[in-house]
């Protein structure tokens, strides 16, 4: 038994020697059970809360957050993304339209590239990509083409939704503006009688070859496809999220051409694109299961890659209400199914040739309907002026896509009225006669 003057009695931390293993321990589990004593949690918190408060606070002065999170299903990723079944032969020789050329629109030579291969994200590089997408020279042809033979540019307008009115008068008068007449057609098609609206007939009569009103009628514009006489045609108020899909794919498979959403601005002659079969990208993202959408797309007459869209939409399950299943997704699985089968895709345009808006903070075109700063800036130190940086993208791009916000007016003077709606006008008037 040692006395008090032993020296096994001696702490060993006093004799020169390391505390034990069990001693730290004990020691650290005392300091966290320390710590977790409510008491030392709220004056913790006092402490930590008002340093995060602030550090958002002058994150949010100095950046502007662009957070997007997306949840996919695994089960859904693995039966409507992964799988590749084959095609249904539509580019098989019995089966290809006698007005659709394969040779050329397949393999014919181009001369022009709209298919970038990279994102494009970074500062003016789509902008100076679009800008190298020129027109040869062509010159004014010796007759008046007949309307049906021109290149037909299609739109759609529901009527059931909201009255057409000078809102949605300026994407005739930017397809007016920047379009050749001579070659060119647009047709607005509707789900109701749009004929005895003035203004549409003011421009009737101003351009009876260059302009057209059409009724949707699903169950004869799907004649000779896989969809024909498909329930998935019986369009009504409840399956509005199918209708514009439905749309744009029949009326280009049964007359051909170029579709433009009604929320666009025309800015520059689409005629350079025109070589291609093309839909376009999403954004510049590159988001792995939505990355391409139809807002502006071009196929000819019987194009079997529309044959195959009809066939992979009358094939899959239905698309799940409220999603873009049926126009991002849809161009992925015909595209991969494409590639599967050895057959060159139809091009996809870089998000800017038509929707400059789905990018970085930094290069994206400014909010439309948001008015111009003081400073006159729009990024990396170009301006908004006439001339400046941002009207000098704006004729390289193709489209301004304005995402429906029909409700939201054009700020009095601000760059989407001073560099693209007051020359619309100047172009060709106001339209009357």
């Amino acid at each position: 038994m040692s006395s008090y003057g032993d020296e096994d009695s001696i702490p060993l931390h006093s004799r020169g020697h390391a505390p034990s293993r069990s001693r730290i321990y004990w020691r650290t589990e005392m300091t966290i059970r320390q710590l977790l004593r409510p008491r030392a949690i709220i004056s913790l918190l006092k402490v930590v809360v008002p340093l995060v408060v602030l550090s958002v606070l002058l994150g949010l002065y100095y950046w502007e957050p662009h957070v997007e999170i997306a949840f996919y299903n695994r089960a859904w990723v693995s039966q409507e993304i992964l799988q590749v079944p084959p095609l249904a032969g539509c580019f098989a020789r019995d089966r290809v339209s006698p007005t659709y050329n394969v040779t050329d629109a397949l393999y014919g030579p181009r001369h022009t590239e709209v298919h970038a291969g990279t994102p494009l994200q970074f500062g003016m590089d789509c902008y100076d990509f679009a800008g190298t997408v020129q027109l040869r020279s062509q010159s004014p042809p010796r007759e008046s083409i007949p309307p049906d033979d021109r290149i037909q540019y299609h739109t759609y307008w529901r009527t059931d939704l909201a009255a057409f009115g000078p809102r949605q008068e300026w994407m005739l008068k930017s397809f007016f503006a920047t379009q050749d007449l001579s070659r060119s057609r647009l047709i607005l098609w509707s789900n109701g009688d749009l004929s005895q609206n003035a203004i549409l007939q003011k421009w009737l009569r101003r351009y009876p070859n260059s302009f057209a009103l059409k009724v949707v009628d699903y169950h004869t514009l799907a004649r000779g496809t896989e969809l024909e006489g498909s329930e998935l045609l019986n369009v009504n108020d409840t399956k509005a999220w199918i209708d514009g899909d439905l749309v744009r794919l029949l009326v280009i498979w049964a007359y051909g051409g170029v579709w433009v959403d009604m929320d666009s601005l025309l800015t520059r002659d689409l005629a350079p694109l025109l070589e291609h079969e093309f839909v376009t990208q999403w954004d510049c993202y590159d988001k792995k299961y939505v990355p391409m959408n139809g807002a502006l797309m071009r196929f000819h007459k019987h194009s079997p890659y529309l044959c195959e869209a009809f066939h992979v939409m009358a094939t899959s399950p239905p698309p799940r209400k409220g999603t873009t299943d049926w126009g991002a997704l849809l161009y992925l699985k015909l595209r991969r199914r494409l590639l599967a089968a050895g057959i060159p895709p139809f091009k996809v345009l870089p998000f800017c040739f038509s929707d400059a808006r789905s990018c970085r903070l930094d290069n994206r075109l400014p909010d439309p309907f948001a008015p111009d700063p003081s400073h006159g800036l729009w990024t990396m130190g170009l301006g908004r002026e006439e001339g400046g940086g941002l009207d000098k993208a704006l004729g390289k791009v193709f489209s301004v896509h304005l995402h429906n916000q029909w409700d939201k007016p054009f700020p009095r003077g601000g760059w989407v009225e001073r560099l693209l709606l007051r020359r619309y006008d100047e172009r060709i008037g106001s339209g009357e006669l």
